[in-house]
C-alpha cells in the first residue's frame, strides 16, 4: 500500500523557491478602484494642507521650531548609534539595490517583468515629483536656519519634503503593492508604513529635517503608491514589447545557426574482401632509402673500433682519408 508523503513547512518553503513552470494566470494586479481613488484624493488634500500650513507660517512651523530647540539627539544620546544605522533604510542607493534584488528574483520565478518595471516607474515618479517639490520650494533645514520662527522657504534649500521618508515609503511599500495575497499586502503595508515613519523620525532626531518635512514626505510617497495602477497599462505594454524583442532575437539566432539534416536510415558498410590491395607506389630513385633502424643494442665495442658513419641525407660529404682513432695512418707527404 502506497502512502503519500506529508510535506513539512520546510518542504513548502523550498518549493516556493523553485521557478514556476509558467507565468501565473492571476498576478493580483491592483486597479484604480473607488476606494483607492478616495484614498488618493484624501492624501492629496493632506499634502496641499501641509504645504499651505508651512507657507503661512502656522502652528506647524512653530512646532517645527519647538522640536528643533528640544534637540532629541541631546535628550537621548544613547540612541544615536542605532539611529545612524536605521536611517540608511531611507537612502536611495542601498534600499533600491535590496528591493531590486528581491523583485528580480520574483520576476525570474514568475516569468514576468512587472515587478522590476513597477519599481522603475515608482522610482522615476519619486525623482520627478519629490525632486521638483524640493527645489521648487527651496526650504532650508534646521542646521541652516536663518531666522527663528520663520518657515525658511524660497532660500535655496532642498529638504521639503523629506526625501528619506518618501523613498522609504516607495521602496518598502512597493513590496506590499506587488504582494500576491491580500493578507500579505496588509502586513507589508503596515510594516512599510511603520518603517518609513521611523526613518522620518530618525532624521528629526539627528536634526537634518523639520517635523513637517517628514509628514509631507510620507504623504508624497503614499501618493506615488496610490497612483501606480494608472501606469499598469503602460507597464504591460512595455513588458510585451520586451518579450517580443526577445522572441525575435531568439528566432533570428535560430535561423543563422546551421540546420541539421534529416536523419535517415543507417548505411551498412561491407568489408573490402573481394578487392585486391593496390600496389605500393615505387620510391623515387633520386633519393636513397634510409636503412632500417634497430632499437635493440648490439655487442659493445670501444669508441676507437667504431667506424664513422655518415647519415643518409646529410649535407656533410664523406672523408675517405679519415681513419678511426687508435690506428696508424699513412705518413703525410
Amino acid at each position: 500500500m502506497r502512502t503519500d508523503r506529508n510535506h513539512t513547512r520546510l518542504d513548502r518553503v523550498f518549493a516556493r523557491l523553485d521557478r514556476e513552470p509558467e507565468r501565473p494566470a492571476l498576478a493580483g494586479m491592483p486597479r484604480m478602484s473607488r476606494h483607492r481613488m478616495v484614498l488618493f484624493g484624501a492624501t492629496l488634500a493632506f499634502y496641499v494642507a501641509i504645504v499651505w500650513a508651512v507657507l503661512i507660517t502656522s502652528w506647524l512651523v512653530r512646532l517645527d521650531w519647538q522640536v528643533m530647540f528640544f534637540r532629541p539627539y541631546q535628550q537621548w544620546p544613547e540612541l544615536h548609534a542605532f539611529v545612524d544605522y536605521y536611517v540608511v533604510l531611507g537612502q536611495r542607493g542601498p534600499t533600491a539595490v535590496m528591493v531590486a534584488a528581491w523583485l528580480g528574483w520574483r520576476s525570474w520565478r514568475q516569468h514576468t517583468l512587472r515587478p522590476l518595471l513597477a519599481l522603475g516607474v515608482s522610482l522615476l515618479l519619486l525623482n520627478v515629483t519629490v525632486g521638483a517639490a524640493k527645489y521648487g520650494m527651496g526650504r532650508l533645514g534646521p542646521h541652516y536656519a536663518t531666522e527663528i520662527g520663520s518657515n525658511e522657504m524660497w532660500l535655496g534649500g532642498d529638504i521639503f519634503p523629506s526625501g528619506h521618508t518618501a523613498n522609504a515609503v516607495v521602496t518598502w511599500g512597493i513590496l506590499a503593492y506587488l504582494a500576491s495575497t491580500p493578507r500579505a499586502r496588509r502586513w507589508l503595508s503596515a510594516l512599510s508604513a511603520v518603517t518609513s515613519l521611523g526613518v522620518g523620525l530618525s532624521t528629526v532626531y539627528i536634526g537634518t529635517h523639520w517635523l513637517s518635512d517628514v509628514v509631507l514626505g510620507w504623504a508624497a510617497g503614499l501618493l506615488i503608491l496610490l497612483a501606480l495602477p494608472w501606469f499598469e497599462p503602460m507597464i504591460a505594454r512595455t513588458e510585451d514589447r520586451v518579450f517580443d524583442l526577445r522572441d525575435r532575437l531568439r528566432a533570428r539566432r535560430g535561423r543563422t545557426a546551421p540546420a541539421a539534416g534529416p536523419v535517415g536510415r543507417p548505411v551498412m558498410l561491407k568489408p573490402l574482401t573481394d578487392r585486391a590491395d593496390p600496389a605500393p607506389e615505387p620510391v623515387s630513385p633520386g633519393r636513397p632509402a634510409r636503412p632500417p633502424v634497430y632499437l635493440a643494442p648490439g655487442p659493445h665495442t670501444t669508441r676507437a673500433e667504431r667506424s664513422p658513419v655518415t647519415p643518409a641525407g646529410s649535407r656533410r660529404p664523406p672523408h675517405p682519408e679519415r681513419h678511426p682513432r687508435g690506428t696508424t695512418s699513412a705518413t703525410r707527404p
